[in-house]
């Protein structure tokens, strides 16, 4: 359609499945360009990514050409294919269910690319549960606790 203009800045939030931490440090690089690959594949831009070894964040340009469930599923789907093609993990590595995404006006760009970066100085202070369960609040999305990511403590 002519003269149709967007700009959507969402932050994406998932799990290894039952919160492990299965995601090497060596290989978290690699990941970052691969997950980048499969976002610029769907045409939108990945502003930042940050893989911890429990779970993962993506700051991206989002185009409204594909509905955000279909966009997640099919990053975390392509992406476990890849880790386990890659054999970093014994067994079979996994996304937990579901995902958290939360959008961003123009204006905080630079804010958001920083704390997506800075994942691991933010998680020697907080846990992701913690995190989570703030960015939840900070939307005000409502939930119900016993349906969050299996958290283990």
């Amino acid at each position: 359609m002519a003269n149709t203009f967007s700009k959507i800045y969402l932050q994406f939030v998932f799990a290894v499945k039952r919160r492990e931490s299965l995601i090497p440090k060596e290989h978290k690089e690699e990941l970052h360009k691969y997950i980048t690959g499969l976002v610029q594949n769907r045409h939108a831009k990945m502003l930042a990514v940050h893989c911890m070894p429990d779970h993962a964040h993506l700051f991206v340009g989002y185009k409204p050409t594909f509905l955000i469930s279909d966009f997640v599923k099919e990053i975390k789907v392509e992406s476990n294919e890849f880790i386990n093609d890659k054999r970093w993990v014994n067994g079979k590595f996994s996304w937990q269910e579901g995902y958290g995404v939360f959008s961003y006006s123009h204006s905080h760009i630079d804010r958001v690319v920083k704390y997506v970066l800075n994942q691991e100085i933010h998680h020697q202070k907080k846990s992701f549960k913690h995190e989570y369960l703030e960015l939840l609040k900070k939307f005000e999305i409502p939930f119900e606790e016993k349906y969050v990511f299996d958290f283990i403590e």
